[in-house]
């Protein structure tokens, strides 16, 4: 079985889950956080494989400032996949959608509302900070 296959089967019960050999972290929580959480714990997440409920473009930067190598979205939105094609990053996905709405069904996910015009990770996690920071 491969990283991403375990991977995917892992997330049952999960958001998100990041495999690498042996290696294995796991979260239920929802939204960007997780992603943010994993980065300031300072891991080397270079080589992993993730599996996701929920990916956009926010998230997608994201995991390229983490290095992963592949990741499967449940949900995945278009404006995701020119991420992944630039940081070099292998993507599978169950649904392919437009964008990532909000809680409320009412709009475009704030998180991918920061990252709307970024063209770098470096700019998107910085614009991510600041709209966790006001929220």
């Amino acid at each position: 079985m491969t990283d991403l296959e375990y991977a995917k089967k892992r997330l049952e019960g999960n958001t998100i889950c990041l495999v690498k050999e042996d290696s294995l972290f796991i979260s239920q929580k929802r939204g960007i956080r997780p992603l943010l959480e994993f980065i300031e714990s300072k891991v080397d997440f270079k080589g992993y494989s993730a599996a996701d409920k929920i990916v956009g473009k926010a998230a997608a930067f994201l995991y390229a400032c983490m290095g992963v190598k592949e990741v499967y979205a449940e949900v995945l939105s278009k404006e995701a996949i020119p991420v992944f094609e630039k940081y070099n990053i292998s993507f599978e996905y169950h649904i392919l959608t437009e964008y990532i709405i909000n809680r409320k069904g009412t709009g475009l996910c704030p998180m991918e509302e920061a990252v709307m015009n970024c063209s770098s990770k470096e700019d998107a996690i910085l614009a991510i900070h600041s709209r966790v920071n006001t929220l």
